[in-house]
């Protein structure tokens, strides 16, 4: 009851969140959905007149169903990009093959002896394939259809994963930042959202079934008029970005919780500031890996990221990184990519190793260098990238002579989670973590000195920074405001106290009097 309380309140007091949401999810998904259609229902058509072509047809999209979604769109970010589009690519490619599936199904299953009877009377090809067969097939492509949406409405919710919106964006919020409230409400509104297009479809698929010409001309008036105002939201969110686009500046984040505070402390202080309006897309599955290509192809401006990070996976060096190399790394940026640092807040989110208190205890470790010793017996889990980094497990392992019974890639937000749970035993985590102070961890000596310094920056693009000159001052008030400990607590705020991350941001710009009239 407690938690159906928090996601009630949840709805009411952020109810322009999720309707915002809501409206992003079923612009992504009926927006494939006709994309789908008309090149479904199309394709159904042609290999039922021609079906010397259907197997290889029907063979290539059947292949094509079978690659795993979030592998699909890893797939089409280097032509794509991230956001809306690829997601739409993506879930259009998906909801395919029941179009063309059930459109071929049902063609080919229409009785020979009417067609053959209408030959007769001297239809022509094109009359058969319009007034006989199409209408006698309308169940079995309204049945399809049925299942396509249904399925694309839910299958939706991968967008978010690629800095697309919808509902998504709850679910993957909630995970990252330990609010089931919220993973829950976003995956209750799919959910619903699905089950009621589904009911409306199935009424419209029960009258599909029927001759009356009356009722026709109504089922053909409201699917035009479903079909209209899909066109109608979509050309209005053109012209909404078109007239926002004079002065913008569009700011991605990692999945993660201190990102996503970074994120609307950024939007506040700069549209406060500036006439600057901020496009923020959080929670970019993929972090860096999937932000970079953004920042390069244009999509993204500017997007918090940490010292190591960039000077080992961006740059691609090894070896351990520490603040002297800074003025090396912003070098090799410019030279690079065109882009620069800024802004750097103060804290430094590094990397440590930490075990349960159980294992902790049980085998005596304090350092790094100890649990080499017992390696063998326990079982390691970190988030994808740092399975990936040069300066991640790979080289980590190399330094401290690990040898993992197993290894398990685990969510950033589940990792606390599946210690306390006892499915691994050792993870990776961020010594600003906020969850850091009550889970039952102990974070181990690095007494090798493996982990890199991951001082935080704002990244961002140099023609941006030429085109607003007036975002230097904005850098220049947020630097050196929070230290590791300040970090932490916003941190823990959210994931334990869960408070939302827009009023956390706004309390620490109060706070520290960066706000307009905060002194009075």
């Amino acid at each position: 009851m407690d938690l159906l309380k928090e996601m009630i309140d949840l709805i009411i007091g952020r109810k322009e969140f999720f309707l915002n949401l809501l409206w992003e999810h079923f612009y992504i998904s009926f927006s494939s959905i006709v994309i789908a259609s008309v090149i479904g229902i199309t394709l159904g058509i042609v290999i039922s007149e021609y079906r010397g072509s259907s197997k290889i047809i029907l063979g290539v999209i059947n292949f094509i169903y079978t690659i795993p979604s979030i592998a699909l769109l890893g797939i089409l970010i280097p032509f794509s990009g991230i956001g809306n589009v690829t997601a739409m690519i993506a879930l259009s490619i998906y909801a395919l093959l029941p179009m063309v599936r059930n459109t071929f199904t049902g063609i080919t299953n229409v009785d020979e002896r009417v067609i053959e009877a209408a030959r007769g009377m001297g239809s022509t090809r094109f009359q058969i394939l319009y007034k006989i067969k199409i209408p006698i097939a309308l169940p079995v492509i309204m049945s399809g259809f049925r299942n396509m949406v249904t399925m694309t409405i839910a299958l939706a919710g991968i967008a978010s994963f690629i800095g697309a919106g919808g509902l998504g964006t709850a679910i993957y919020r909630g995970i990252t930042t330990n609010n089931t409230a919220m993973t829950l409400t976003g995956s209750l509104m799919i959910a619903i959202l699905a089950l009621v297009v589904d009911g409306m479809l199935g009424f419209f698929e029960k009258m599909s079934g029927r001759r009356n010409r009356k009722k026709r001309k109504v089922r053909i008036i409201l699917c035009g008029g479903m079909i209209a105002l899909l066109i109608i939201g979509i050309a209005g969110n053109m012209i909404r970005s078109n007239q926002n686009s004079e002065k913008i500046v569009r700011i991605a984040t990692k999945p993660v919780t201190e990102q996503y505070i970074i994120g609307e402390i950024l939007k506040e202080i700069i549209e406060q500031d500036t006439d600057i309006t901020v496009e923020l897309t959080q929670g970019i599955g993929g972090g860096t890996s999937n932000i970079m290509p953004g920042m390069q192809s244009g999509e993204f401006d500017m997007y918090p990221e940490y010292t190591c990070t960039g000077w080992n996976l961006v740059l691609g060096h090894t070896g351990v990184y520490d603040e002297s190399m800074y003025s090396k790394l912003r070098k090799e940026y410019e030279e690079s990519y065109d882009f620069t640092w800024k802004g750097q807040m103060g804290f430094s989110n590094a990397y440590a190793l930490a075990v349960s208190k159980e294992v902790a205890e049980k085998y005596g470790l304090k350092t790094c260098s100890d649990l080499q010793k017992v390696s063998g017996q326990l079982v390691f889990g970190a988030e994808y990238d740092f399975f990936e980094r040069p300066d991640g497990y790979g080289k980590m392992c190399e330094i401290y002579g690990f040898t993992f019974k197993n290894v398990r890639d685990v969510d950033i937000g589940l990792k606390y989670q599946a210690v306390n749970e006892g499915k691994i035993d050792v993870m990776d985590v961020f010594t600003t973590d906020g969850q850091l102070s009550k889970a039952q961890v102990v974070i181990l000596e690095d007494d090798k000195g493996y982990f890199s310094s991951a001082k935080e920056g704002i990244v961002i693009r140099r023609e941006v920074l030429q085109k607003y000159p007036e975002l230097e001052t904005v850098f220049k008030k947020l630097e050196n405001t929070v230290d590791n400990e300040a970090m932490a607590e916003m941190n823990y705020q959210v994931e334990e106290g869960k408070k939302d991350t827009k009023d956390v941001a706004h309390t620490f710009l109060l706070e520290k009097g960066l706000l307009k009239g905060a002194e009075e």
